[in-house]
């Protein structure tokens, strides 16, 4: 008996070439953003976008080359030094559903993204009280 094989939230969502078009608007928005932006300290943002895209692709199902270079994400602890609260996570979201809104992904995956994002950037709240990771959603 032969089974559909349901595609990826990569696959759904346009590949490696959508993916990292996702991070590149998301990083203009970045560039521009008086809350986000003091987050990144060297201010050349290329580096964090590469490294955002190719997350983004292992994290939606596709090939693991972020954690070929860098080793597990381990996204708790590399944000850690960085004063996440909530409006930085407010920020954060609100530039990220802009940028996969702009790239005009099927709806349902643009949702199940946006979705799996928000519950990842509760996680990476440091600051201001507890985090949503401490009511046991995923991270790493």
């Amino acid at each position: 008996m032969w089974r559909a094989v349901a595609e990826s939230l990569y696959e759904r969502l346009g590949e490696r070439q959508a993916i990292f078009e996702i991070a590149h608007r998301f990083y203009a928005k970045v560039a521009t953003d008086a809350v986000l932006l003091p987050l990144y300290p060297e201010q050349d943002l290329a580096g964090a976008e590469e490294r955002l895209a190719l997350f983004l692709v292992q994290y939606c199902g596709g090939p693991e080359e972020y954690q070929q270079r860098r080793g597990h994400p381990k996204l708790r602890l590399r944000h850690f030094e960085f004063a996440i609260g909530e409006a930085e996570r407010a920020a954060w979201m609100s530039a990220m559903t802009q940028a996969v809104t702009e790239t005009a992904p099927p709806p349902e995956a643009a949702a199940e993204l946006i979705a799996a994002l928000a519950r990842t950037a509760g996680f990476l709240v440091n600051r201001g009280g507890l985090s949503l990771g401490t009511r046991g959603l995923p991270g790493a």
